[in-house]
């Protein structure tokens, strides 16, 4: 993969099922310099449909600053940590932005991480 896919910035969506996890798993992501950012949002209902049943819950979403570069590590922290069987990830590419705030992104998520 090209240094300028690596560095391309991603909004990553994910839920969590509740405040203590999604807090925990936040602070994981950055210490870890997966993400440069993590906004915790305030709870919200989903409703969809598993296994047949529409169910309705309440979540906490998280939006997750990041590079393509660290998404494949970043998607494995959630799915380890998350108790759903299919969580949603879902990374959608930034196309523009304030270019400090994108530099900065990357220099959150470049290896190796500095302390």
């Amino acid at each position: 993969m090209s240094a300028s896919l690596l560095n391309q910035p991603l909004l990553v969506l994910a839920n969590l099922p509740d405040q203590a996890l999604a807090e925990r798993l936040s602070n994981t992501l950055v210490e870890q310099g997966l993400a440069a950012c993590v906004n915790i949002l305030s709870p919200v209902q989903s409703v969809y449909r598993w296994q047949g049943k529409v169910q309705r819950d309440s979540e906490i979403p998280l939006l997750i600053k990041t590079t393509q570069g660290r998404y494949q590590e970043l998607q494995q922290a959630i799915v380890h940590a998350h108790p759903y069987d299919v969580p949603e990830i879902i990374a959608l590419p930034i196309t523009a932005g304030l270019p400090a705030y994108l530099a900065w992104m990357q220099d959150e998520t470049a290896r190796p991480l500095r302390v």
